[in-house]
């Protein structure tokens, strides 16, 4: 009988994946190796390099979060704005909603802290009528 809880998450599973996933939505997005490091919340250029290289094992939990909350915040927008260059652009538009103050939601989600991508999220997520 397996002690371990049955919604674990398989770091070892997702890692690779969920990297190559959020490298791909970078580049869409053209952002730079800075705000990539900031979105994946690395501090260390030597680190970024080698996971962009070859991801590791298995990332830090808290990487994993960033990582799923970017991939909630990319589908959200490819189903709001099926043109894919209007979602894409959509992240760097200054946006007039009280949660963003006339600033972009990058410049939201450059704040370093995950809860800014989280808020991000459910944003697109209410928006889309999805939960709130």
């Amino acid at each position: 009988m397996s002690t371990a809880p049955a919604l674990a998450i398989d770091r070892n599973r997702l890692s690779g994946p969920g990297l190559r996933a959020f490298f791909q939505i970078a580049q869409q997005w053209g952002l730079s190796t800075e705000q990539q490091m900031t979105m994946l919340g690395v501090t260390s250029r030597s680190t970024f390099f080698k996971w962009k290289k070859e991801p590791p094992a298995a990332l830090p939990k808290d990487t994993l979060e960033r990582i799923s909350y970017l991939l909630g915040i990319y589908k959200a927008l490819q189903i709001l704005l099926p043109d894919t260059a209007a979602a894409d652009a959509w992240v760097n538009q200054p946006n007039s909603a009280p949660l963003f103050s006339g600033r972009s939601a990058l410049d939201r989600m450059l704040s370093g802290q995950v809860a800014d991508l989280y808020v991000v999220r459910q944003y697109l997520d209410a928006m889309r009528g999805g939960w709130a």
